[in-house]
């Protein structure tokens, strides 16, 4: 069942649960010793917690919750761990580990998960799951967290036009680089795109797809070539492949160039810094996976946990922007704050699907995305 939850006071009564062990675990799953407090197992893909990305933003949630930071990871080992996979055939049997290990919450860090999580659950109906990034799953025992990508976005997308216009750039590119295509990477591209089109209605733009989390190097070529060309501003929504989008601006602004990149999930801002005190990310959209994480361990932890989808947006401080590089005006900040608030009014609609942005006036039909 949908459930749309604002979570503006999800991370309320956080700290160490100690003693409580809510979910049913497995005949003779054993814990650290010494310890018999809650625990979580995280899994990733191949690039791992530090991706400094959307696997780094569930990591976080996780040391939050236990008090710990990313250089003092004291409670690692005994209440949380995490497991990272090379390869996606390895996600199967990560999870019946985890499961086997007897896990008070086993959490997957993104859509690519999502049937070795069906498959195993159903096994395993006493075992809490969580997964991030998808709604298909659709299992008592499995709780998922999806987020409004599309409305942040939107924002960022809308954050660069408006610098653009600033600059006084003739006809101006944008940019998309995504990872794998599908439902969640097309939420990313969607709400960018009309982001510009609402300051800019007739903007070129175009996107190019790594099909891949893991491939810098692929991201850094197409960036190159796009800068080349006249594309003023990149956003990436790829995992540790938009590392390249990033490392290519950063050389090109050390250049003289204006061009700039645009983040994703966590602020990388620090990612883009080519001197001192300069940034080559203009802006990141920020996608909360903390707070959905949170959620998930409170769950277990108030004995409150259950099956059902719950979606992070503006409303409920799931998704943002950032405002650190001084390249940002007051002014610019002024219009995108204006556009958040009608984006929550209700105000401004913004389509999450491939499908239904085609439909807009304007919205061009020859990009890449896919709705599955």
């Amino acid at each position: 069942m949908m459930k749309k939850v604002l979570l503006l006071a999800v991370c309320t009564g956080l700290g160490m649960a100690a003693t409580i062990s809510c979910a049913k675990k497995q005949e003779g799953a054993a814990k650290a010793p010494g310890y018999s407090g809650m625990t979580v197992r995280l899994l990733t893909d191949a690039t791992g917690i530090d991706d400094k990305s959307f696997n780094a933003a569930s990591w976080r949630g996780i040391l939050e919750f236990y008090g710990d930071t990313w250089n003092s990871t004291k409670l690692r080992g005994q209440a949380y761990d995490v497991v990272t996979a090379q390869t996606q055939d390895m996600y199967v049997p990560n999870v019946r580990q985890a499961t086997d290990e007897g896990y008070d919450l086993i959490v997957a860090s993104g859509f690519t998960f999502v049937n070795a999580i069906r498959e195993v659950a159903l096994e395993y109906p006493n075992q809490n799951y969580m997964i991030i990034d998808i709604n298909e799953v659709n299992l008592p025992n499995v709780l998922e967290v999806i987020f409004a990508e599309h409305e942040g976005s939107y924002l960022v997308g809308a954050i660069a036009a408006h610098k653009a216009l600033a600059d006084g750039i003739a006809n101006p590119k944008f940019g998309f680089i995504g990872g794998v295509p599908g439902v969640v990477i097309t939420k990313f591209e969607v709400g960018f795109v009309q982001g510009v089109l609402s300051v800019i209605p007739d903007a070129e733009i175009v996107d190019y797809y790594v099909n891949n989390w893991g491939d810098p190097a692929s991201a850094k070529t197409q960036a190159k070539t796009w800068y080349d060309s006249g594309v003023y501003a990149i956003y990436s929504a790829a995992g540790g492949s938009g590392n390249g989008t990033i490392a290519q601006v950063k050389e090109y602004r050390l250049q003289g160039k204006n061009v700039w990149a645009i983040g994703v999930d966590s602020d990388q801002h620090d990612e883009g810094l080519y001197n001192a005190t300069e940034s080559a990310v203009l802006t990141s959209m920020i996608k909360f996976v903390e707070t959905g994480m949170l959620y998930g361990l409170n769950a277990i932890k108030n004995s409150s946990f259950r099956g059902e989808v719950i979606t992070l947006d503006l409303r409920a401080n799931g998704v943002g922007y950032t405002t650190r590089n001084s390249a940002l005006t007051q002014d610019i900040k002024d219009k995108v704050e204006e556009t958040k608030r009608r984006i929550i009014a209700g105000e401004v609609q913004v389509a999450a699907s491939h499908e239904q942005a085609k439909l807009l006036p304007g919205f061009p039909q020859n990009l890449s995305a896919k709705d599955n």
